[in-house]
Order: structure tokens, then C-alpha cells, then sequence
């Protein structure tokens, strides 16, 4: 008898790790979208920042995000089980969320006033190149605003994970929803802090001294390095912005029920068709629902006005 439960108990163990490998991977997918944008985000809060204290600044901002996580993830697992009904709703209102940012990003230098954005940049070469300006207070600030931005990607991705974990046993739903927290924020973190040394490394190279050929491969990789240091936060930025779109749209079409039908009906019956497709409608979808929050909130803010 003991044998026996012993065997159902490693069956159990099994197939609880087989569902929690299913749903992370599938919720890994949904929240790309808010790596995307978390990695550029944050790459850009530690600018202006003195290149000795960038990589401090992106540890405490990685601690604030492990606390975040700390506050999110219980709260999540509390609505999962005491209030289910929401989490769709909340989902939703992730995915629209990042469909709006998305569209945001878009529309940027068309919304936004060029002279605050000339006040901002001023404000940060002003911060490095003044030496009567506290720069303690200045990383402490940089550091306050950038957990404030993770907070809400992390809500975002806690969101979108226990939605793909909803319905599971509470025990599927914690393991799930706390892998994700945990191996984005190492992720996130983990990359940002390359990120933000990576031009360093090429001035590293540039500056090696010597005519041999392996002096003059290190500054030639010195010099690609350098000049494809902004080209790929370029780049990183793009992949973030469509992926809002990808993710966020994908949301909103899996849960109204009228897009998804829709969706369906649009299938070709060939497996190329059958996956660009639904990318194109999720994508369209997402443009079309973030352009409409968008002018909803000009709107309103011109009447505040």
C-alpha cells in the first residue's frame, strides 16, 4: 500500500510539473511584449548616470523590482482565489495597456511637447556636468522613478501570467506566476546591466594601446561596438513597441469573443497562412485598440485644460 501511494504521489508530482512547464512557456510568449519594452525602459532610466555608478544604480533598481514582485505576486494569488472573476478584466486592461503604450511610442514626437523633451535631455547633461548638484539625490530620484515604471510592468506580466494560469490549482498557479516574476526580473536586470556596459567595453577596446594585428582587432571591435551600441537600443526598442502589439492585441482578441470568432473565420487551411494571420489581426487589433485609448486620453486632457 505504501508503494502504491508513494507511485501516486510521484504522478501527482509529475503532472503538476509538466502543467507548470506548459503554462510558464506559454506565459513566458504573452509577456514578451513587456520585456521588450521593460529592457529599453530601463536601459534608458540609468542615462545620465556616471558610467562608475551605472551598474549600482541598476542593482537598486533590480532590488526595488525583486520587492515589487514581493507585493504583486500575493496580491495576484489572493484575486485568483478570492475574486477569479477579475483576472480576466485585469488581463484585459493589461493588454490594453500595452497596445496603448505601443501606439504611444508611435505617436510620440506628434503628442509630445519638443521643448519638454529638449528640458528633460538639458536636465540630464546639466545633472553629469555640474558639480554643485547632489548626485546622490540625482541617482536616488533616477532609481525612485525607474522602480515606479517596474511596478506597473511587473503588474502587467503578473497579470498576463496568472491569466494564463487561471483555472489551475492554486499550487500551478503560485509555481507559474513566481517563476515568471522571478526569471524576468533576473532576465530584465541581468541584460540591462550589459546593456549599459556595452559601450563601455568598446571604449575598453578602442583605448588599447599597441600596432600589432591583435591591438588593431580590438579597436576595430571597439569601433563596431560603439557603433552598434545605439543601433540596437534602436533596435530592442522597435521589437518592444511591435510586441506590445503582438501580446496586447493577442489579449484583447482571445477575450472578446466577437474578435476571436472573427479571427477563426478567417482561417486559410495552410499552416503559413494559418500563422501570419492571426500575428496580422493580433497586431491590427492591438494598433486599432491603443490609437483608440490614446485619443480618448488627448481628449480628456484637452477638456482638463
Amino acid at each position: 500500500m505504501a508503494s502504491v501511494g508513494l507511485l501516486a504521489l510521484i504522478d501527482d508530482i509529475a503532472t503538476l510539473l509538466d502543467d507548470v512547464t506548459l503554462m510558464t512557456k506559454v506565459a513566458a510568449k504573452k509577456t514578451a511584449g513587456v520585456l521588450g519594452d521593460d529592457l529599453a525602459l530601463n536601459a534608458q532610466q540609468v542615462s545620465g548616470i556616471d558610467a562608475s555608478r551605472e551598474l549600482p544604480v541598476v542593482w537598486a533598481v533590480a532590488k526595488g523590482s525583486f520587492i515589487n514582485k514581493l507585493i504583486l505576486v500575493p496580491a495576484a494569488l489572493a484575486i485568483s482565489a478570492f475574486l477569479p472573476w477579475m483576472v480576466t478584466p485585469l488581463m484585459m486592461l493589461g493588454g490594453l495597456y500595452l497596445c496603448f503604450e505601443g501606439v504611444e511610442k508611435l505617436a510620440h514626437k506628434y503628442i509630445n511637447d519638443e521643448a519638454e523633451d529638449d528640458a528633460h535631455h538639458n536636465e540630464l547633461v546639466h545633472a553629469v556636468t555640474t558639480p554643485e548638484i547632489d548626485i546622490a539625490e540625482f541617482e536616488r530620484s533616477k532609481i525612485k522613478g525607474a522602480i515606479r515604471t517596474d511596478f506597473i510592468l511587473s503588474a502587467e506580466i503578473i497579470v498576463i501570467s496568472l491569466g494564463v494560469a487561471q483555472g489551475a490549482p492554486i499550487m500551478t498557479q503560485t509555481i507559474v506566476v513566481s517563476l515568471i516574476a522571478l526569471a524576468m526580473t533576473i532576465g530584465v536586470y541581468g541584460l540591462v546591466a550589459g546593456i549599459v556596459k556595452f559601450d563601455d567595453a568598446g571604449l575598453a577596446l578602442i583605448s588599447s594601446a599597441g600596432k600589432d594585428w591583435f591591438a588593431k582587432i580590438k579597436r576595430g571591435v571597439g569601433q563596431s561596438i560603439l557603433w552598434l551600441a545605439p543601433k540596437f537600443m534602436k533596435f530592442l526598442s522597435v521589437v518592444g513597441m511591435l510586441a506590445m502589439f503582438l501580446v496586447g492585441g493577442g489579449i484583447l482578441v482571445h477575450g472578446l469573443a466577437f474578435l476571436h470568432h472573427w479571427l477563426e473565420s478567417l482561417s486559410v487551411g495552410n499552416t503559413v497562412g494559418d500563422f501570419i494571420i492571426p500575428q496580422l489581426f493580433n497586431a491590427g487589433t492591438g494598433l486599432i485598440a491603443g490609437a483608440i485609448v490614446l485619443l480618448l486620453i488627448q481628449g480628456l486632457k484637452r477638456v482638463v485644460r
